[in-house]
C-alpha cells in the first residue's frame, strides 16, 4: 500500500510537470489550452479508475460527492425530463446537491435558452393570419415565473410537496420572471399572437396575487389568464388543461404552440400544433 501511495504521488507530480497550464502564454491559441486541459482530465480519470480497481476505494470529487452518485443523478434527471420516470414524489435524497447545482449553477439557464431558441425558430416560420385567432399557451409556475427560491427551502424537491407552504409562498407574489420565457412572451405578443396563460393555481385564493405578480414581472399584453375554478377542483392537470384548450379551440383559436415545465401541461387533448417541454427536476404534477 505504501508503494502504491508513492506511485500515486509520482504520477500526480509528473502530470503537473508535463502540463503546467499556468505557463501557457496568453497569446497561444485557446484550442491548445483546451486540448491540454482535456488531456489532463483524461489522464487523471484513467488514474483514478485504475486506483479504484486496485484498492477497492471509490473515487470522490473535491466536494466529497461520490462520482457514481453524480452520474446516477444525471441519468435520473434525463429520465425525468423524457417522462420515463413518472409519478415520482420527491427528488432522490442523494441528488440534492446535484439538483441545486443544476438550478443555480447555470446549466438550467443554458437549457432554457436553447429550448427558447428552438421555439423562436419555429415561431419565425409562422405567418399569423389577420383574423386574430392565432394562439399560444404558456403555463405559469416555473414556465413564466420561477419558484426556485421556494424550493430551496424544500431542499430542491427532496422534501414532500407542501400545499399550504406553497400557497403561503404564492400569496407573497414575489416569484421572479424567467428571463428567457419573458422574452419569448414579449416576442409572441409583438408578432400578433394571442397568448393565453393557463395555470393550475386556484382562482379564488390566488387569482389576483398571481395577476399582480405576473404584471410586476413584465407579463403584460396577454389575451387571458385562466386559473383553476371550482368546477375543476379535484381534476388532474391533464384533464383540466385539456378542457381549457378544448374551450379555446371551440372559440375558434388555432393553438400553434404550448409551453410548460410539466408533462401534464403537454398531454391530453387539443395540444396544439407543437409542444415544448421546459426543464424542471424539482417536482412532478400529475
Amino acid at each position: 500500500m505504501a508503494l502504491l501511495s508513492i506511485h500515486i504521488f509520482s504520477l500526480c507530480f509528473i502530470l503537473s510537470l508535463c502540463f503546467p497550464l499556468r505557463y501557457i502564454k496568453v497569446q497561444e491559441h485557446t484550442m491548445i489550452k483546451e486540448m491540454v486541459h482535456r488531456l489532463r482530465e483524461m489522464l487523471l480519470f484513467l488514474f483514478l479508475a485504475i486506483f479504484s480497481k486496485a484498492t477497492g476505494v471509490k473515487a470522490y470529487s473535491r466536494g466529497g460527492v461520490i462520482q457514481e452518485s453524480a452520474a446516477y443523478c444525471l441519468s435520473w434527471r434525463l429520465a425525468v425530463e423524457t417522462n420515463n420516470v413518472r409519478a415520482w414524489r420527491t427528488v432522490p435524497s442523494q441528488c440534492l446537491r446535484y439538483v441545486e447545482a443544476y438550478m443555480l449553477g447555470g446549466q438550467y439557464e443554458r437549457d432554457l435558452n436553447l429550448i427558447v431558441d428552438q421555439i423562436l425558430s419555429y415561431v419565425n416560420g409562422i405567418v399569423p393570419s389577420s383574423d386574430g385567432m392565432d394562439a399560444w399557451i404558456l403555463d405559469v409556475d416555473d414556465t413564466c415565473i420561477s419558484n426556485v427560491f421556494y424550493y430551496r427551502g424544500k431542499r430542491y424537491g427532496c422534501d414532500p410537496y407542501d400545499p399550504a407552504g406553497f400557497r403561503a409562498w404564492a400569496l407573497k407574489g414575489g416569484c421572479p420572471a424567467i428571463p428567457a420565457v419573458l422574452g419569448l412572451f414579449e416576442y409572441l405578443v409583438q408578432s400578433g399572437f394571442k397568448v393565453f396563460l393557463v395555470t393550475g393555481r386556484d382562482q379564488e385564493t390566488l387569482g389576483q396575487v398571481t395577476i399582480d405578480n405576473l404584471h410586476s414581472q413584465g407579463f403584460i399584453g396577454y389575451e387571458r389568464i385562466i386559473l383553476r375554478t371550482a368546477e375543476f377542483i379535484g381534476q388532474s392537470a391533464v384533464a383540466y388543461k385539456s378542457e381549457i384548450r378544448r374551450q379555446l379551440e371551440k372559440e375558434g383559436y388555432r393553438i400553434w404552440g404550448n409551453v410548460g415545465d410539466q408533462w401534464s401541461d403537454l398531454q391530453g387533448e387539443c395540444l396544439g400544433n407543437r409542444t415544448f417541454k421546459l426543464p424542471n427536476p424539482m417536482y412532478f404534477v400529475p
